[in-house]
């Protein structure tokens, strides 16, 4: 009998369920992903806005050259190229309340020399204020964000923006041991670990297309608009399961890496215990382009949204951590962050087409009680393994935290014997 398992069954085609059908493809399994919508790529995806006249990105995501899981699967692929941004870190930030611009520079070695530089820090900051986040790592486990870093001016001119992309939950919510793990990839590892980079095109083109073609290549099915429905499971292991509408039956050598959204694992497998709170993101497109090229994403301080991307065609904008925010009329979201758009990067005048993208469950919750909910790759059954950004990766709901996890699932699979 093989040592391995022959063929997998990948139930989920978002950023997880495809850095698993990657790993297991290379390694000369035969693999078929299944896709529950009529594209893949979950949370991660781009398509075309009619009203827009444009392709979009269902959501916002900005990369560092420290997601290091992220950049080899995108090389494995064949998509590295595909990313763009500045030969060193930059973070360019407006106070849309208080007035005034600033770039944060960090340096490029380990050695954090720019925190003696007034002009690479943030502005009304000592060197000493940076130090506070070494306290991360001391940190008590049930600690939040706004217990270690506080509230002064290099926390709610730096820290908090950048906790709040990461961890996509309020500050006084927000696990500061979360943080704490990105904090050390990241701005704790250097400059070189810093660099922003964001898709020269749009999600799809950068973390999707490039991979459903290098599956495709290695003879991977991938099928949408099959959602799971049941999985039927029979002395300790998965026997068969339903997707869009046929029953799949499963030979002994067969397994299955569910890379679903933590509800839908909840329903197809109520033996697992998964996170049950969330937050929403919610982002804005307007169709229109700044006549002078800016930069590509420009932090806001002081208003609605936190981070503003000039896109091919458009601008966009994310709200992070915008349970508070998610039930407003489109149209409110809209008007209240367009002079916010305008003093980022330089637009005027009447506000253009635009489009709001509500994502109600875009992560989970990063706190102390979600935390514990979070299952790791193993499940009770021999044959059935667990991917998503909301296992128990170490990291917040990321694209880094989705890539590990499907690399995790599929080292598993390659561990067990059918």
């Amino acid at each position: 009998m093989s040592a391995a398992f022959r063929r997998v069954h990948v139930i989920g085609a978002g950023l997880a369920g495809l850095s698993a059908a990657v790993e297991l493809a290379g390694q000369g399994i035969e693999v078929a992903v299944h896709e529950a919508g009529p594209a893949a790529g979950g949370r991660c995806r781009s398509y075309f806005d009619r009203e827009l006249g444009c392709r979009v990105d269902n959501g916002n995501h900005l990369i560092l050259s420290g997601n290091r899981a992220t950049l080899a699967y995108l090389e494995r692929i064949g998509a590295r190229a595909t990313l763009v941004g500045p030969a060193s870190p930059a973070f360019d930030f407006v106070d849309v309340e208080g007035g005034g611009r600033w770039t944060v520079r960090p340096s490029a070695g380990r050695l954090p020399w720019w925190i003696f530089d007034p002009a690479r820090r943030v502005p009304g900051t000592r060197w000493r204020d940076y130090l506070r986040l070494l306290a991360l790592r001391r940190a008590v486990p049930q600690a939040t964000v706004a217990d270690v870093l506080g509230r002064d001016v290099l926390a709610e001119r730096l820290l908090l923006p950048l906790a709040i992309a990461a961890l996509n939950t309020p500050p006084e919510e927000a696990l500061a041991s979360l943080l704490a793990r990105v904090v050390d990839e990241t701005l704790l590892r250097g400059g070189q670990a810093c660099i922003p980079l964001v898709p020269a095109v749009g999600l799809s083109e950068t973390f999707v297309d490039p991979a459903i073609a290098w599956l495709e290549a290695r003879g991977a099915t991938i099928a949408a608009g099959r959602r799971a429905s049941d999985i039927v499971v029979r002395d300790g292991r998965a026997s068969a399961f339903r997707a869009g509408g046929e029953t799949n039956s499963l030979a002994s050598t067969d397994a299955i890496v569910l890379a679903v959204p933590a509800p839908v694992a909840g329903e197809l497998l109520p033996q697992i215990t998964t996170p049950d709170a969330f937050q929403a993101i919610v982002n804005v497109h307007f169709g229109v382009t700044p006549e002078r090229a800016p930069p590509r994403f420009v932090g806001i301080i002081g208003g609605t949204a936190e981070w503003v991307f000039v896109k091919p065609g458009h601008v966009s904008v994310t709200i992070s951590a915008a349970n508070r925010l998610v039930d407003r009329p489109a149209e409110t979201l809209a008007a209240a962050v367009w002079p916010e758009v305008c003093r980022a990067v330089g637009l005027g005048g009447a506000m253009p087409a635009w489009r709001v993208v509500k994502e109600r469950r875009a992560t989970i919750a990063a706190t102390y009680a979600q935390e514990a909910r979070r299952p790791g790759v193993r499940t009770p059954f021999a044959n059935i393994v667990l991917a998503g950004d909301w296992t128990a990766t170490g990291l917040p709901g990321t694209i880094e935290g989705a890539i590990r996890s499907g690399r995790a699932a599929a080292a598993e699979i390659m561990r067990r014997a059918p």
